[in-house]
């Protein structure tokens, strides 16, 4: 009966009924700290502004947080249940892009690396001979050698960071097991792909 915006509302007019209302009603169902949820979602969503995948990775965990603390209260007729789980896809499909696009740059870094390092160390033809007779020759490839591990090293480390932020941030209260199912299959994936990677290194 006390509303500050009346039905039907835009998202707008919800989050703003939110802020509103948070201490006098809000605050009392759900952890009053949650009201920083809110203004993030009303900052970034009820403007004008575009929104990076990284900020909108972060607006769909607020998302997936505030229904959580809803859910306490009730599953509102099943609506709650249904919107948290499209959100959480959006989520994991929008993880695994950033992740397959993370993966696909480090690869590309690596490579262009690797390439510069051969080419800055491969002698010329012309004095090729000369270098094979000559007693730094050996020191010259063992050098190579260190090089081409370093920059393997790079890439092993960085990804090995990546792993590590990863299952940091998972939450076990949030994840569902399908999506552990979908984490297996990926790191799978990974695993084909390295195969691919010590095959081609091999050769």
């Amino acid at each position: 009966q006390i509303l500050y915006l009346k039905p039907p509302w835009t998202l707008a007019n919800l989050l703003q009924c939110y802020k509103k209302h948070w201490m006098a009603v809000f605050g009392y169902v759900v952890p009053r700290s949650l009201l920083s949820t809110i203004e993030c979602l009303y900052k970034h969503l009820c403007t004008d502004k575009a929104v990076d995948s990284s900020t909108m990775r972060i607006l769909l965990q607020e998302s997936k947080k505030l229904f959580h603390a809803f859910s306490s209260r009730s599953d509102y007729n099943g609506v709650l249940p249904q919107a948290y789980a499209e959100v959480n896809k959006l989520y994991q499909k929008l993880t695994e892009v950033r992740g397959a696009l993370v993966f696909e740059d480090i690869m590309v870094l690596s490579e262009n690396a690797v390439c510069e390092k051969m080419e800055a160390m491969t002698p010329n033809l012309q004095d090729a001979e000369e270098k094979k007779s000559h007693p730094s020759f050996h020191v010259a490839q063992e050098n190579r050698h260190q090089e081409i591990w370093s920059v393997l090293d790079g890439v092993w480390n960085t990804m090995n960071l990546y792993s590590i932020e990863i299952f940091r941030k998972l939450d076990p209260n949030t994840v569902t097991k399908s999506s552990f199912e979908e984490a297996f299959l990926g790191l799978e994936k990974l695993l084909a792909a390295v195969n691919d990677i010590c095959e081609g290194i091999s050769r």
